[in-house]
């Protein structure tokens, strides 16, 4: 392994050709050639508007969660409100609307925590963090007609519990909670695991 600066050359996109819009995504196809041997390989890319989640927290520090079904998985999920960055808003704008129309929360108190690539090896957006303080039920939920959501407020214990029964694994969730809270170090000591951990 070397530990010297990044000696890495970036890959050239030879052509591209689209296939098919799938509406949250468009797939694009891309020659690419690798400049370590000049080998010539097809890659799948996914392009997407950008996405936001958002960490909500009541003033009493519950964190809003909101429970749906999910088809990749094939099962109900737990994760923090979220959805995607429409054409000419900015992610903050984003995190705002989808809060209200996810939970029917708002707040006045907003947080930016950075973004993370969602998966970059198919995907080409990103995936913005919002933290929003002292959230409040104040309007009804406004669903889009493919949306089944329930809404909840967890401590950060019952956070735990979700996560340890296999109920919140959502990746993009688990980032930006991870931002805000220390997620790990109770999983940590309940599977014994502390080589690496200190408190």
């Amino acid at each position: 392994m070397k530990n010297e600066p990044d000696q890495l050359q970036p890959w050239q996109c030879l052509e591209s050709e689209y296939g098919e819009d799938l509406k949250i995504f468009k797939v694009r196809y891309d020659l690419m050639e690798n400049p370590r041997n000049n080998q010539k390989t097809k890659r799948i890319v996914l392009e997407s508007v950008d996405w936001v989640n958002i960490v909500a927290i009541t003033a009493d520090n519950k964190i809003l969660v909101v429970r749906q079904f999910r088809s990749g998985v094939g099962k109900n999920t737990t994760e923090i409100p979220g959805g995607m960055v429409d054409t000419g808003e900015e992610s903050k704008e984003a995190a705002i609307r989808e809060l209200e129309e996810e939970t029917g929360y708002t707040s006045q108190n907003w947080e930016y925590l950075g973004a993370v690539e969602p998966n970059p090896a198919f995907h080409d957006n990103l995936c913005h963090h919002w933290l929003a303080k002292n959230v409040k039920k104040t309007k009804e939920l406004n669903l889009d007609d493919g949306e089944d959501i329930e809404v909840a407020e967890l401590t950060i214990d019952e956070i735990h519990s979700e996560i340890n029964r296999g109920k919140l694994q959502h990746s993009l969730a688990l980032s930006g909670l991870s931002r805000v809270f220390d997620l790990w170090s109770g999983l940590r000591k309940t599977h014994g695991i502390n080589i690496w951990y200190e408190k």
